[in-house]
């Protein structure tokens, strides 16, 4: 076993009670091999890191100042243990997180290319189990928020129903919806699933943020811009799509286009989370508006915190 590195508390930036915005989704321990490798045979040894996207995005609005909740879980476990004393030290609310008895917390062996691109092979009980350990507080939690956040990692298996059950409650209250495709097609029966499943959970968000290849599959657009138009047709309000290293661009209440930030790219690992948990963050204090005059400045932050993500070899610093 790995001994888990441990860090000072960070004070949260909201009381108890406060509303924030709700983040449903996975966190496991990323293990990292920590110079470039085509696989896992290749890799030397590995390091153990905060990760999930889910927990990655919180984590990263947290530090930015944002009221924001995780909603999901891990085991009751060592690991499980270490995820959550990093989320409460960041400031993260923790009420509908939870370890589950007899579960075993994810891990996920991740080697990274010389060119900074990640391959990932999990291990565990995965994101259904963690999901699980909600155990029937979804609607508790998505009525206790201000606004929810997630992304299609969780509508894979059985953890699906949870997931559309916390969008359609969010749209229900009016809440606004913010949808991350991240679509890791090794993960679905087939790519025709992946994209039916993303296209399903478009109407009625408040933002949409997909990378330009994510926007390509779901509209068959191959330009990121008229790619981020269809998308806001099909009844988004704020679309964003990330260019890498080449920024990124809105579409729908708004249009700008951003530069991207130079960077030494180690990994890529986390950086589309980053940029998003900084949206997030930024649109919070915005009041959820879409059309606020902040956006542009928000969309050049992000890209900003996605540049330096990859600077690193885990999803948080």
């Amino acid at each position: 076993m790995f001994e888990l590195p441990h860090r000072a508390p960070r004070a949260g930036a909201y009381g108890p009670g406060a509303m924030a915005c709700l983040v449903l989704g996975e966190t496991l321990v990323d293990l990292i091999c920590e110079q470039p490798a085509d696989g896992l045979a290749d890799a030397a040894a590995f390091a153990p890191h905060f990760g999930g996207a889910g927990a990655n995005v919180a984590v990263n609005a947290a530090r930015r100042g944002a009221r924001v909740a995780l909603a999901g879980g891990a085991g009751q476990d060592p690991w499980g243990e270490w995820l959550l004393e990093r989320l409460r030290s960041e400031g993260v609310d923790t009420r509908f997180f939870a370890l589950a008895e007899g579960r075993q917390t994810p891990v996920a062996f991740a080697t990274v290319t010389a060119q900074g691109e990640p391959s990932f092979a999990i291990y565990g009980e995965g994101i259904s189990a963690a999901l699980a350990a909600l155990d029937g507080r979804i609607d508790e939690a998505v009525e206790a928020s201000e606004a929810l956040s997630f992304a299609s990692n969780t509508l894979v298996g059985p953890e699906r129903a949870v997931t559309l059950r916390a969008r359609e409650r969010a749209l229900s209250l009016g809440r606004p919806v913010c949808f991350d495709p991240n679509l890791r097609l090794e993960r679905w029966p087939s790519p025709e699933a992946a994209v039916e499943a993303a296209r399903a959970c478009l109407p009625g968000c408040l933002l949409v943020k997909a990378n330009a290849a994510e926007a390509r599959l779901l509209t068959g657009e191959a330009d990121p811009g008229r790619a981020a138009d269809a998308l806001a047709a099909a009844g988004v309000a704020l679309v964003v799509v990330t260019l890498g290293p080449d920024g990124a661009l809105a579409r729908g209440a708004q249009s700008h286009e951003v530069p991207g930030r130079p960077a030494r790219v180690v990994s890529t690992v986390g950086a589309g989370d980053a940029f998003l948990g900084t949206l997030l963050a930024r649109l919070q204090e915005m009041a959820w508006d879409p059309a606020h005059p902040g956006l542009r400045e928000a969309l050049a932050e992000a890209a900003e915190a996605g540049a330096r993500a990859t600077e690193t070899w885990g999803a948080v610093a």
